[in-house]
């Protein structure tokens, strides 16, 4: 089968603005949209560029706009979206070229609410034991890899990108709610700023973007709870 794909362009030495190019390219229904990058990569255009690592899903490298969604290109096949397709850079971050973006801002909330392990006991002998009861209380959060498919896709990112965003919050959430953990009242009081947890307007766009299926609006939620209770239920 013939699939058709409208690739947003942008060399920031040659071109003044962005356009579209347009490539037809042979898949197959289970062809992923990752390999028909590749396809117009290694035979149509080789300056096409766009990050990619692990191709399984993991990495979150290829985190893009497919036909309108934050998706990774990875785990996106033909037969899904069919044979008319538009691939953009994820929104709210300035492009770099074609489909990669300055990823720095992202990262800089990220390291913001200190999403490390903190504790200044002495560290027993072996390891520090956890019931499973108390791992599954923030489990799902520990599932993010960290792609910004969640804060490219929430529209008050979008509007002011000083929001400390989805993914941050997901990320504290993992450490905050670690019974293991000494932390809590710190990144707490972080995102209780202006741009902190607060300015989630309940959208579920991240939810809805995440390829790891974590329930971030309800994570989200929990924080917000944890901050005005003063407790981590």
């Amino acid at each position: 089968m013939q699939v058709t794909i409208d690739v947003f362009r942008f060399d920031p030495e040659k071109d003044q603005k962005p356009h579209f190019d347009q490539f037809v390219v042979e898949a197959e229904p289970v062809d992923r949209v990752l390999d028909l990058l590749e396809k117009i990569k290694d035979y149509h255009d080789g300056s096409l560029t766009f990050r990619r690592s692990c191709a399984h899903g993991v990495c979150g490298s290829d985190a893009m706009r497919i036909n309108g969604v934050n998706r990774l290109a990875c785990k996106v096949l033909v037969q899904d979206v069919g044979t008319r397709i538009k691939v953009e850079p994820i929104l709210g971050l300035k492009v770099k070229r074609d489909l990669i973006v300055d990823m720095e801002p992202f990262f800089d909330h990220y390291k913001s609410v200190l999403p490390y392990f903190i504790n200044d006991e002495a560290p027993p002998e072996k390891e520090r034991l956890q019931s499973p009861e108390a791992r599954e209380r923030f489990d799902d959060t520990t599932k993010c890899i960290l792609c910004a498919a969640c804060t490219t896709s929430c529209p008050s990112f979008w509007s002011d990108s000083a929001y400390v965003g989805p993914a941050a919050i997901v990320n504290a959430h993992r450490f905050i709610f670690d019974d293991r953990d000494q932390g809590a009242a710190q990144r707490l009081e972080i995102l209780n700023q202006q741009m902190g947890v607060w300015r989630c307007r309940t959208a579920f766009n991240c939810t809805e973007a995440c390829p790891r299926d974590i329930h971030i609006t309800q994570a989200i939620a929990e924080v917000k709870k944890a901050i005005t209770s003063g407790k981590l239920d």
